[in-house]
Protein backbone atom coordinates (compact mmCIF):
# COMPACT_ATOMS: atom_id res chain seq x y z
CA UNK A 1 0.00 0.00 0.00
CA UNK A 2 0.77 3.57 -0.80
CA UNK A 3 0.47 6.10 2.04
CA UNK A 4 -0.20 9.59 3.49
CA UNK A 5 0.80 9.96 6.84
CA UNK A 6 0.54 13.27 8.14
CA UNK A 7 2.47 13.33 11.90
CA UNK A 8 2.46 15.50 14.92
CA UNK A 9 6.29 16.70 14.76
CA UNK A 10 7.65 18.44 18.43
CA UNK A 11 11.33 18.58 19.02
CA UNK A 12 10.63 18.83 22.74
CA UNK A 13 7.92 20.00 25.38
CA UNK A 14 8.89 23.71 25.15
CA UNK A 15 9.06 23.48 21.45
CA UNK A 16 6.09 24.72 19.11
CA UNK A 17 4.61 21.75 17.47
CA UNK A 18 3.43 21.22 13.46
CA UNK A 19 1.90 18.44 11.01
CA UNK A 20 4.46 17.13 9.33
CA UNK A 21 2.88 14.96 5.91
CA UNK A 22 4.97 12.16 4.56
CA UNK A 23 4.55 9.33 2.05
CA UNK A 24 5.18 6.14 2.65
CA UNK A 25 5.05 3.31 -0.26
CA UNK A 26 5.34 -0.88 -0.22
CA UNK A 27 3.52 -1.27 3.57
CA UNK A 28 2.31 -4.51 3.73
CA UNK A 29 -1.46 -5.07 4.51
CA UNK A 30 0.31 -7.78 7.51
CA UNK A 31 2.75 -4.75 9.11
CA UNK A 32 1.37 -3.71 12.79
CA UNK A 33 1.18 -0.09 12.73
CA UNK A 34 3.88 -0.04 15.11
CA UNK A 35 6.15 -2.06 12.29
CA UNK A 36 4.84 0.74 9.42
CA UNK A 37 6.24 3.36 11.93
CA UNK A 38 9.67 1.69 12.45
CA UNK A 39 9.50 1.38 8.49
CA UNK A 40 8.98 4.87 8.03
CA UNK A 41 11.88 6.22 10.66
CA UNK A 42 14.40 3.69 8.77
CA UNK A 43 13.73 5.98 5.65
CA UNK A 44 13.91 9.06 7.34
CA UNK A 45 17.39 7.84 9.44
CA UNK A 46 18.64 7.06 5.75
CA UNK A 47 17.86 10.74 4.36
CA UNK A 48 19.34 12.09 7.34
CA UNK A 49 15.76 13.19 8.97
CA UNK A 50 15.01 12.87 12.68
CA UNK A 51 13.29 10.07 13.20
CA UNK A 52 9.73 10.18 14.96
CA UNK A 53 9.49 9.64 19.01
CA UNK A 54 7.18 7.69 19.71
CA UNK A 55 6.56 4.87 23.01
CA UNK A 56 6.47 0.94 22.64
CA UNK A 57 7.98 -1.48 24.61
CA UNK A 58 6.32 -5.07 24.79
CA UNK A 59 4.35 -4.81 21.53
CA UNK A 60 2.32 -7.91 22.74
CA UNK A 61 -0.98 -5.33 23.88
CA UNK A 62 0.06 -5.56 27.56
CA UNK A 63 2.58 -2.92 28.49
CA UNK A 64 0.10 0.21 27.95
CA UNK A 65 3.35 2.01 25.88
CA UNK A 66 2.07 2.82 22.76
CA UNK A 67 0.07 6.00 22.89
CA UNK A 68 -0.62 7.50 19.52
CA UNK A 69 -4.05 9.30 18.69
CA UNK A 70 -5.04 7.86 14.76
CA UNK A 71 -7.29 9.37 12.47
CA UNK A 72 -9.21 11.09 15.52
CA UNK A 73 -9.24 7.56 17.45
CA UNK A 74 -7.22 6.16 20.49
CA UNK A 75 -4.94 3.18 19.13
CA UNK A 76 -6.73 4.35 16.07
CA UNK A 77 -9.96 2.61 13.92
CA UNK A 78 -9.85 -0.97 15.84
CA UNK A 79 -11.40 -1.77 19.05
CA UNK A 80 -10.41 -3.81 21.83
CA UNK A 81 -6.55 -3.38 20.65
CA UNK A 82 -3.58 -1.04 21.70
CA UNK A 83 -2.02 0.42 18.90
CA UNK A 84 0.73 -2.43 18.07
CA UNK A 85 -2.37 -4.99 18.33
CA UNK A 86 -3.67 -2.41 15.44
CA UNK A 87 -2.76 -4.07 11.58
CA UNK A 88 -2.33 -1.96 8.25
CA UNK A 89 -5.20 -3.86 7.09
CA UNK A 90 -7.66 -1.75 8.83
CA UNK A 91 -6.32 0.56 5.88
CA UNK A 92 -6.42 0.95 2.29
CA UNK A 93 -4.06 2.08 -0.23
CA UNK A 94 -4.11 5.84 -1.04
CA UNK A 95 -5.60 6.51 2.83
CA UNK A 96 -4.08 9.79 4.54
CA UNK A 97 -3.48 9.08 8.20
CA UNK A 98 -3.09 11.27 10.71
CA UNK A 99 -1.02 10.29 14.00
CA UNK A 100 -1.10 12.78 16.75
CA UNK A 101 0.05 11.61 20.50
CA UNK A 102 -2.49 11.67 23.37
CA UNK A 103 -4.23 15.22 24.19
CA UNK A 104 -4.10 16.35 27.73
CA UNK A 105 -2.95 18.92 30.10
CA UNK A 106 -1.92 16.38 32.31
CA UNK A 107 0.05 14.03 30.17
CA UNK A 108 2.60 16.79 28.40
CA UNK A 109 4.07 15.80 25.31
CA UNK A 110 7.58 14.77 25.71
CA UNK A 111 8.62 14.72 21.97
CA UNK A 112 6.65 13.66 18.92
CA UNK A 113 4.41 11.24 19.69
CA UNK A 114 5.61 10.42 23.09
CA UNK A 115 4.03 12.12 26.45
CA UNK A 116 4.96 11.93 29.93
CA UNK A 117 2.27 9.79 31.92
CA UNK A 118 3.60 9.80 35.09
CA UNK A 119 0.85 11.78 36.04
CA UNK A 120 -0.47 7.76 36.63
CA UNK A 121 2.16 6.90 38.17
CA UNK A 122 1.40 9.41 41.19
CA UNK A 123 -1.86 8.47 41.60
CA UNK A 124 -1.16 4.57 41.81
CA UNK A 125 1.16 5.87 44.55
CA UNK A 126 -1.27 7.67 46.15
CA UNK A 127 -3.40 4.58 47.07
CA UNK A 128 -3.26 2.11 44.78
CA UNK A 129 -1.55 -0.59 46.64
CA UNK A 130 -2.42 -3.39 49.20
CA UNK A 131 -0.06 -2.47 52.18
CA UNK A 132 -1.25 -5.82 54.51
CA UNK A 133 2.04 -7.68 55.60
CA UNK A 134 2.22 -10.46 53.91
CA UNK A 135 5.09 -12.17 55.37
CA UNK A 136 5.01 -14.64 58.46
CA UNK A 137 2.35 -16.46 59.47
CA UNK A 138 -0.44 -15.27 57.19
CA UNK A 139 -4.02 -16.52 55.77
CA UNK A 140 -3.43 -18.21 52.25
CA UNK A 141 -5.37 -16.19 50.03
CA UNK A 142 -6.51 -19.61 48.28
CA UNK A 143 -8.70 -19.74 51.83
CA UNK A 144 -10.57 -16.70 52.15
CA UNK A 145 -14.33 -16.89 50.85
CA UNK A 146 -14.55 -15.16 47.71
CA UNK A 147 -17.86 -14.38 45.78
CA UNK A 148 -16.92 -15.72 42.20
CA UNK A 149 -19.53 -12.78 40.60
CA UNK A 150 -17.10 -9.73 42.66
CA UNK A 151 -13.86 -12.08 42.39
CA UNK A 152 -14.31 -11.63 38.13
CA UNK A 153 -15.62 -8.10 38.21
CA UNK A 154 -12.52 -7.77 40.48
CA UNK A 155 -9.96 -9.24 37.49
CA UNK A 156 -11.58 -7.47 34.94
CA UNK A 157 -10.99 -4.12 36.72
CA UNK A 158 -7.44 -5.05 37.31
CA UNK A 159 -6.86 -5.70 33.04
CA UNK A 160 -6.51 -2.27 32.99
CA UNK A 161 -3.05 -1.15 31.43
CA UNK A 162 -2.64 2.20 32.28
CA UNK A 163 -2.28 3.33 28.42
CA UNK A 164 -4.83 6.64 29.10
CA UNK A 165 -6.87 5.68 25.98
CA UNK A 166 -9.74 6.77 28.35
CA UNK A 167 -7.97 10.60 28.66
CA UNK A 168 -7.28 10.94 25.26
CA UNK A 169 -10.51 9.57 24.47
CA UNK A 170 -12.69 12.34 26.79
CA UNK A 171 -13.40 15.74 25.93
CA UNK A 172 -12.73 16.93 29.14
CA UNK A 173 -9.30 14.68 29.92
CA UNK A 174 -11.07 12.57 32.77
CA UNK A 175 -8.72 9.83 34.58
CA UNK A 176 -12.32 8.52 35.82
CA UNK A 177 -11.90 5.59 34.30
CA UNK A 178 -8.50 4.22 34.77
CA UNK A 179 -8.73 5.72 38.39
CA UNK A 180 -11.90 3.71 39.24
CA UNK A 181 -10.75 0.38 37.71
CA UNK A 182 -7.51 0.69 39.65
CA UNK A 183 -9.97 1.46 43.27
CA UNK A 184 -12.50 -1.63 41.33
CA UNK A 185 -9.56 -3.89 41.71
CA UNK A 186 -9.28 -4.03 45.55
CA UNK A 187 -12.96 -2.77 46.80
CA UNK A 188 -14.13 -5.88 45.52
CA UNK A 189 -11.96 -7.97 47.13
CA UNK A 190 -11.22 -8.51 51.17
CA UNK A 191 -7.72 -7.84 50.71
CA UNK A 192 -8.22 -4.35 49.90
CA UNK A 193 -10.87 -3.47 52.92
CA UNK A 194 -8.26 -2.54 54.92
CA UNK A 195 -7.68 0.67 54.22
CA UNK A 196 -10.37 0.90 51.36
CA UNK A 197 -11.22 4.43 52.99
CA UNK A 198 -7.72 6.24 52.33
CA UNK A 199 -7.59 4.52 49.24
CA UNK A 200 -10.15 6.21 47.26
CA UNK A 201 -9.90 9.59 48.73
CA UNK A 202 -5.95 9.73 48.55
CA UNK A 203 -6.19 8.56 44.60
CA UNK A 204 -9.91 10.90 43.63
CA UNK A 205 -7.44 13.78 45.05
CA UNK A 206 -4.81 13.10 43.74
CA UNK A 207 -6.31 12.86 39.98
CA UNK A 208 -7.79 16.30 40.99
CA UNK A 209 -4.46 17.48 41.26
CA UNK A 210 -2.59 16.19 38.18
CA UNK A 211 -5.02 17.98 36.48
CA UNK A 212 -7.29 15.64 34.64
CA UNK A 213 -11.17 16.95 33.91
CA UNK A 214 -14.53 15.48 35.03
CA UNK A 215 -16.31 12.46 33.72
CA UNK A 216 -18.22 13.61 31.08
CA UNK A 217 -20.90 10.39 31.17
CA UNK A 218 -20.62 9.96 27.66
CA UNK A 219 -18.76 6.86 27.43
CA UNK A 220 -16.02 7.08 24.81
CA UNK A 221 -13.35 5.96 27.32
CA UNK A 222 -15.21 2.66 27.80
CA UNK A 223 -15.58 2.60 23.85
CA UNK A 224 -11.90 3.30 22.77
CA UNK A 225 -10.19 1.18 26.12
CA UNK A 226 -7.88 -1.43 24.78
CA UNK A 227 -9.21 -3.95 27.44
CA UNK A 228 -13.06 -2.84 27.71
CA UNK A 229 -12.85 -1.24 31.22
CA UNK A 230 -16.61 -0.90 32.02
CA UNK A 231 -18.17 2.10 33.40
CA UNK A 232 -19.49 0.06 36.22
CA UNK A 233 -16.23 1.06 37.89
CA UNK A 234 -16.79 4.67 38.10
CA UNK A 235 -20.11 4.35 39.40
CA UNK A 236 -18.70 1.94 42.16
CA UNK A 237 -15.76 4.63 42.54
CA UNK A 238 -18.41 7.33 42.97
CA UNK A 239 -19.94 5.14 45.41
CA UNK A 240 -17.01 4.20 47.29
CA UNK A 241 -15.82 7.89 47.53
CA UNK A 242 -19.43 9.22 48.84
CA UNK A 243 -19.10 6.05 51.65
CA UNK A 244 -15.68 7.24 52.50
CA UNK A 245 -16.37 10.99 52.60
CA UNK A 246 -19.43 10.66 54.99
CA UNK A 247 -16.93 8.41 57.33
CA UNK A 248 -14.74 11.43 57.77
Amino acid sequence: MNLKLKIWRQANAEAKGEIVTYNISDVSPDMSFLEMMDMHNEQLIETGEDPVAFDHDCREGICGMCSMFINGEAHGPDRLVTTCQLHMRKFKDGDTITIEPFRADAFPVIKDLAVDRSAFDRIQQAGGFVSVNTSGNTQDANAIPIDKHDADKAFDAATCIGCGACVASCKNASAMLFVSAKVSQYSLLPQGKVEATDRVLNMVNQMDEEGFGNCTNTGACEVECPKGISLENIARMNREYMSASLKG
